[in-house]
């Protein structure tokens, strides 16, 4: 049987540029309009200050964070167990662990949140405690446990009150309690008047009469008088006396929250199951983002996790993909990029289309969808296209492009030229930002059998800006490749109206790396830095020579 569809996330790639953001956001609208099944704009990554830029400008909040597709306790069917108040008593815990055949009970507060764990083990421990005649006071056990505890009547007294102090006595006769008995104290009596009467003229709490026998209207009135609370219960003394430690309420002897293992509905299903792995206990509590209650899991909750559904936009590469990509069920691929590496376990719809941005495939599908283009969402999808396109001057760019760029200007009411100097602009803003940022901005690794690298770039639209750009993450090239466990990276920095690129990079072999530059794109580096001139595309210019080279090399060493 298919697996249900609950949601559906749209995805870019890491480290997401415009196009990323935007063309997974105007898909998802697109989804929305056409079926019942609910698809959500994910990004993979921090934004860029570009697609900041662009979405502040349409009035789009960012889209949420997801790092990792891998199944989560939510993508489990997590028993819905009750969960008990941390006055319940170890006996109706107890009974209700028998009710629900568990051996675990989940504690919480009145607004459903964990306070921590009781266990058979617990409820063991308390009652084979029987030389501590102290316990219903220690643990301010309530009255009203006493009495669903013994099944008693409240003859005098209030069942909302508390056991504070006191021991409990078995009181057999006045002569043996002489001197036992102490004010505070808890008593089980017999039907004797006079066993009845010393117990309260004692100053005892609470005397509880056995058998079911009453008390006289004098024995109550004085009870009234000393503030003593009367019950009596159908047990014989000695089932009363081994049940009533059994009222205490389970906060005495439960496993209190900071000691509680637990999982979020967020947790991975991989990370429980190494949980689980090292711990004694069979059943976990769940909790949801905010902290609430919402059940128990345990290992064999997680072996019927569903897959999460996704959907690709303008990638295919696994190494740009987001974790956990193997466990989902990728349902669709939108891309303009190479064929990469991405696998799929059943068939998918792949539409890949060699232009120069993802949100022209977009805009043709809502036109074959018959779907209206908000302006808001045209605005997205022109400034995806203007970004990559590098407002129509890049080689990528395509007449389907131009087109689809300028029907979404004409949409959203958008001057190009105005609108694209704004948005260049404020991407290439280095306020506040640090190496590592700018590095990150728009990052992407490669591979093709053993070879593996990475390529960044950066638009600019001024040479000061640019400049200040190169100076800033010169420096970082060799600590970012580290950090992607890379033996070399490259890193454009385009200046957009001379459609040229300054390349600098870091390679575990500077003499290897500057060959390798030079024979790929025919340019002697100067200074650690390579003007390519008329080179604007990653992804036309500068990924093919680079592959091919890398490609022929690994073969030279093969032979």
């Amino acid at each position: 049987m298919a697996q249900a569809i609950r949601k559906v996330n749209v995805i870019g790639h890491l480290h997401p540029d415009s196009d990323s953001i935007c063309s997974a956001m105007a898909y998802a609208y697109l989804k929305n309009q056409t079926g019942n099944t609910q698809y959500q704009a994910r990004r993979a990554g921090t934004v860029s200050r570009e697609t900041a830029f662009v979405l502040k400008h349409f009035g789009f909040d960012e889209p949420e964070l997801i790092t990792s597709v891998a199944p989560q306790i939510k993508d489990t069917d997590i028993t819905k167990q009750p969960g008990i108040s941390r006055n319940t008593s170890l006996l109706d815990a107890w009974n209700l662990m028998g009710e629900l055949g568990s051996a675990t009970l989940c504690v919480l507060d009145d607004a459903h949140k964990l306070l921590g764990l009781i266990a058979v083990k617990d409820i063991a421990h308390a009652n084979m405690n029987i030389l501590d005649d102290e316990l219903l006071s220690k643990a301010s056990t309530p009255i009203s446990n006493v009495m669903s505890t013994l099944n008693a009547e409240l003859l005098c007294g209030k069942q909302d009150d508390n056991i504070t102090k006191g021991h409990v006595r078995v009181g057999t006769s006045p002569e043996m309690m002489d001197g036992v008995i102490e004010p505070g104290d808890i008593v089980l009596v017999t039907n004797r008047y006079e066993t009845q009467s010393f117990a309260v003229s004692a100053k005892a709490s609470c005397i509880i009469i056995c058998n079911g026998a009453h008390a006289s209207e004098v024995v109550l009135n004085a009870a009234k008088e000393n503030n003593c609370c009367v019950l009596t219960t159908p047990y014989n003394t000695y089932a009363a006396a081994r049940l009533v430690s059994m009222a205490i309420p389970v906060h005495a002897y439960m496993l209190p929250f900071d000691k509680t293992m637990r999982f979020s509905v967020n947790t991975t299903v991989d990370e429980a199951k190494k949980v689980m792995a090292k711990s004694p206990h069979r059943y976990f509590p769940v909790l949801d983002e905010e902290g609430i209650y919402q059940g128990v899991v345990s290992s064999s909750n997680l072996l019927n996790a569903k897959k999460k559904h996704v959907i690709l936009v303008d990638h295919n590469e696994r190494s740009q993909a987001v974790d956990g990509l193997e466990q989902a069920e990728i349902m669709e691929i939108i891309d303009h990029h190479r064929i990469g590496s991405i696998e799929t376990s059943s068939p998918a719809l792949f539409r890949n289309m060699p232009v120069g941005c993802t949100s022209t495939i977009i805009y043709q599908m809502y036109g074959e969808a018959g779907v209206e283009i908000p302006k808001n969402i045209a605005g997205l999808m022109m400034s995806a296209i203007l970004s990559d396109t590098l407002a129509f001057r890049s080689p990528t760019c395509t007449p389907l492009d131009v087109a689809a760029g300028k029907a979404l200007a004409e949409i959203c009411g958008e001057d190009i030229p105005s609108y694209s100097d704004a948005m260049f602009d404020a991407g290439a803003d280095l306020t506040g930002r640090t190496a590592e940022d700018v590095f990150n901005g728009d990052f992407k690794v490669f591979s093709r059998g053993k070879a593996r690298f990475g390529v960044g770039q950066a638009s600019f639209m001024t040479e000061s800006s640019r400049k200040a750009a190169e100076a800033l993450v010169g420096p970082y090239l060799q600590q970012g490749a580290e950090s992607y466990e890379l033996p070399m990276v490259f890193y454009l920095f385009t200046d957009v109206k001379s459609k040229t690129s300054d390349m600098m990079y870091w390679g575990q072999s500077k003499e290897t790396i500057e060959r390798i530059i030079e024979q790929a794109f025919d340019e002697k580096p100067v200074d650690g830095i390579a003007v390519l001139k008329g080179v604007v595309s990653r992804k036309k210019q500068i990924i093919p020579p680079l592959m091919n080279l890398l490609q022929d090399t690994e073969n030279d060493d093969e032979e």
